[in-house]
């Protein structure tokens, strides 16, 4: 009876020491399994600290009408309500020649994110502004000029011959500027994300005006004239790990105060404000995104 006693209580201790083993591997098994799983998933992008992107693209605008202040040697007077449009250029090769790039209406941006769905972005719009030419305005001021004080009729001028002024941001109207940015991930599938980002930034305006006014040599030359800010909203999609299609809204206000409107640094100038809209699209790339969590 005892060597049977003794003989049950081996067996079950062999068979407890069994169903212990058992369950220990596979507990290690299934950890093995979840941190291979976990070590494998795909990182979110455009979302970690350290992470970065490029984006070049391309835009239309639009501007509100806006009131232009002329100051010189025997003029001083503003042209109210002045309405301009953006100038596209037609699509062609022009939209993909490296050699021609600032030729078209385009957009450059370069992220970091100095914290998890924060950004730090340096941009460069180059938009195109454009004075309607068939339009009569409201003047007030002096001019001493006979010649171009006789074009004022009953308080306007009729601009639609070029002979009073030409005015232009056409390469550009520049807006080099930074700005914050919080990204959201919407979609987070193994091989495609959508990314929306949302914003603000503030930055210079580095416009070559072609200005030409009362006759004079036209002026065409890189000048800081003033300071813009903006808003701005974005959709990210991003495919093949690192590569991405952003679209993106914007709008803004700019003011510039130093416009040069002739040339050998005399002291002419114009002053102008107006607010501006903006759509672009283009590609992107995406760098740090694929390091596991």
């Amino acid at each position: 009876m005892k060597k049977l006693l003794v003989a049950g209580i081996l067996m079950s201790g062999i068979a407890f020491g069994q169903v212990k083993k058992d369950t220990l591997e596979k507990e290690y098994k299934l950890e093995e399994a979840s941190y291979k799983t976990k070590k494998k998933e795909k990182p979110l992008p455009l979302s970690k600290k350290g992470q970065m992107f490029v984006f070049f693209g391309w835009n239309r605008a639009a501007f509100s009408n806006s009131d232009i202040h002329f100051t010189g040697n025997g003029y001083d007077f503003q042209l109210n309500n002045v309405s301009a449009q953006d100038r596209p250029t037609k699509f062609g090769i022009v939209y993909i020649n490296p050699g021609w790039f600032t030729v078209v209406q385009y957009n450059f941006r370069a992220g970091y994110f100095i914290k998890d769905n924060l950004a730090l972005v340096l941009g460069i719009d180059h938009m195109k502004y454009v004075m309607d030419q068939n339009q009569t305005v409201n003047f007030s001021g002096t001019i001493s000029d006979p010649k171009y004080a006789a074009m004022v009729h009953n308080g306007q001028v009729d601009l639609s011959d070029e002979q009073f002024l030409t005015f232009e941001h056409t390469d550009g109207l520049n807006y080099e500027n930074i700005g914050l940015e919080k990204y959201k991930n919407l979609i987070h599938k193994k091989n495609i994300d959508l990314v929306w980002s949302y914003g603000a930034g503030l930055g210079v305006m580095f416009p070559k005006s072609n200005v030409k006014l009362f006759g004079n040599e036209r002026s065409d030359r890189f000048h800081v004239a003033g300071m813009g800010a903006d808003v701005r909203s974005s959709l990210n999609l991003v495919f093949w790990k690192n590569w991405m299609i952003r679209a993106e809204a914007k709008a803004g206000y700019i003011n510039m105060w130093d416009i040069k409107t002739t040339l050998n640094n005399k002291p002419d100038k114009a002053q102008q404000d107006f607010v501006f809209g903006q759509i672009l699209a283009g590609i992107g790339y995406t760098f740090n995104t694929k390091k596991y969590k």
